[in-house]
């Protein structure tokens, strides 16, 4: 999901690099909620605190993952297999790897487990992303450009400029983009629910209580979603020269991401909008559409924290996590039923990234 920070030694786009880390607070910061402390703690307490209170979670994701490691079902194997990414030497038949495996093989698994699957590799083997997922991902969504652009990463690492090439056209010729966050979402919101978060995890500055739980697990885990790395997307096109056909394709990929299934993914195709279109109008409508997105992200954020000290809102955002869809359908839903518009307020400039 909304994990990829662009380094500084990396291409820095305006846009771009704000909501990635704008874009960071949405779903990987959620998990920091779970280290809050009462007020007036000292320093050193609010550390205890937050230590006890991160071995305590995880010794519940493993509780959560020991009940759902049974199920023969592909949703129940990918929530298990998320839960249990982050877990130190769990049990072989519980890793992520065997989980993770399973839920491949299971009735029901579509490309959304292969997307995941994806990340059951050895980086320091350079060995990722997945092979065998990555292959089976391009016959299961042929027409999902997010799976093109994670092919064009791994050309791209392997030095095969052809190939990289050829994936740019297919990710431009593809229908849809959509990276399964919001398959994550649902698979984690309908299974956090098995076992009932023990008072260890509760935080007594949360109102929320375990709704406040399950919606840290929900949304935080679901952040860990691979990412094809558009900033390289974003420098080819960027470096397409006089190349006309480069920058069609450039454009046309912009096009379908910017109804794409992340905000990181509509930063991406509103920037190449705005570096690429000749129109001064188009241009700047993209840099008031990439406001409004920034508005959107930051706003989501803001509700999360609200979450957490009102569990009617923490209950909803699950009930919207158990209904599918995509990332930004979920966001979008968030903000139009908490009465947050959707377009920034005239005049509004977005908070300055650090």
């Amino acid at each position: 999901m909304l994990t990829v920070l662009i380094a500084d030694g990396c291409l820095m786009m305006r846009g771009l690099r704000y909501l990635a880390l704008s874009g960071a607070l949405l779903l990987a910061l959620t998990p920091a909620y779970a280290g809050k402390t009462t007020p007036g703690a000292s320093a050193n307490e609010a550390a205890a605190t937050s230590r006890h209170h991160d071995r305590a979670l995880l010794a519940f994701q493993r509780d959560l993952v020991s009940v759902l490691a049974p199920r023969a079902d592909a949703m129940p194997l990918l929530a298990a297999a998320l839960l249990a990414r982050p877990l130190q030497a769990p049990p072989k038949t519980s890793s992520f790897h065997a989980l993770i495996v399973r839920a491949a093989q299971a009735d029901g698994a579509g490309p959304a487990v292969n997307w995941v699957r994806l990340a059951d590799c050895d980086a320091k083997a350079d060995a990722c992303p997945n092979g065998t997922a990555l292959t089976q991902l391009q016959a299961q969504a042929p027409d999902n450009a997010a799976v093109w652009l994670i092919k064009l990463g791994d050309d791209t690492r392997n030095m095969k400029s052809d190939a990289v090439r050829a994936d740019l056209a297919r990710a431009a010729a593809a229908t849809t983009y959509d990276d399964y966050a919001g398959t994550s979402l649902k698979a984690l919101a309908s299974s956090v629910g098995v076992l009932p978060p023990p008072a260890s995890v509760l935080q007594p500055a949360s109102a929320a209580g375990a709704a406040g739980v399950q919606l840290v697990l929900v949304y935080g885990l679901a952040s860990a979603q691979p990412q094809p790395s558009l900033p390289l997307v974003a420098q080819l096109c960027e470096n397409a020269g006089s190349d006309a056909a480069i920058k069609a394709d450039c454009l046309k990929l912009g096009k379908l991401l910017e109804w794409g299934s992340s905000p990181l993914a509509r930063s991406l195709g509103l920037h190449l909008r705005e570096v690429l279109a000749t129109d001064p109008a188009q241009q700047d409508d993209a840099r008031h559409a990439r406001v409004n997105l920034i508005w959107q992200v930051q706003s989501f954020a803001q509700l999360l924290d609200r979450a957490q000290r009102d569990p009617l809102i923490a209950q909803h955002l699950l009930t919207l996590a158990r209904g599918g869809g995509t990332e930004m359908s979920v966001l979008l839903a968030a903000l139009r039923d908490n009465g947050i518009a959707t377009d920034a307020p005239v005049g509004w400039k977005p908070r300055a990234a650090g």
